[in-house]
């Protein structure tokens, strides 16, 4: 079995579905490192290490680290740490790592909470070494996580708009990603990825390409993190062609 599945199903066990999703992340970086970061990195070469005004730098990545700086960029964003992020940021650490190594790895995401980094460099590796699907996750926690007091400030959504752009996510994905944390007159629209003038039948076979895509009887071969957050997504979909049905009295 790969780590990816290993990690994803204590991930889910211990904290539901965020866990699952990070423990797949941390996962598939092991499953990549092991399968051909191992051949390619000389065995004394020593990691660089994350600090203020240094480059981004580590052979093989370090997952959490680029993780905490992502999450501490969003935090900081709008020049206030709150609480309530604080909060769903350590009880996910808390339940999908456990109290020794959360303590530690609060630690090091205060020290990042005053630092800058070059995210454009994170995320150039991250994107180097992660798949598509898991960096589409990633964009999908950082949400959660900047909507934790309830909502998403100018400042936190631009710099998730610069992330996600330089993670490689595709103008669509993202719209509709967005579209399901960011309300809007056509939030709905968005998340089906079609005009507020689309005919019926658009609709209809947008909202069709949606549901067999994350539809739970698709989703055997996936693991239990990638199948919690489609299920997620079906049904935010299912709701966004139901609202739209309704808005335009159609049966």
């Amino acid at each position: 079995m790969s780590f990816k599945i290993v990690g994803a199903i204590i991930g889910y066990m211990s904290s539901g579905g965020v866990g699952a999703v990070i423990g797949f992340l941390i996962g598939f970086y092991v499953d990549y490192i092991s399968n051909g970061e191992s051949e390619s990195t000389p065995r004394n070469q020593s990691n660089h290490q994350y600090s203020s005004n240094q480059s981004y730098q580590s052979h093989p990545v370090d997952f959490k680290n680029s993780l905490l700086i992502l999450i501490a960029a969003v935090m900081r964003a709008d020049g206030v740490t709150l609480k309530s992020e604080l909060d769903m940021v350590k009880a996910m650490l808390l339940r999908t790592y456990g109290e020794a190594e959360t303590k530690v790895l609060l630690l090091r995401l205060r020290d990042y909470l005053q630092q800058n980094h070059n995210l454009t460099e994170v995320c150039r590796n991250l994107r180097n070494r992660m798949s598509y699907s898991p960096r589409l996750e990633l964009v999908h926690i950082l949400f959660r996580i900047s909507r934790a007091d309830g909502e998403i400030s100018r400042a936190e959504l631009t710099l998730i708009d610069q992330v996600a752009s330089q993670l490689g996510i595709s103008t669509p994905d993202y719209l509709s990603l967005k579209a399901m944390f960011v309300t809007s007159a056509d939030s709905d629209y968005k998340i089906l990825d079609v005009s507020q003038s689309a005919t019926e039948e658009e609709v209809k076979k947008a909202y069709r390409k949606l549901a067999m895509r994350f539809h739970p009887d698709r989703l055997n071969d996936l693991s239990e993190s990638e199948k919690k957050q489609a299920e997620e997504k079906f049904h935010r979909v299912q709701a966004a062609y139901e609202n739209i049905k309704k808005k335009n009295g159609w049966s």
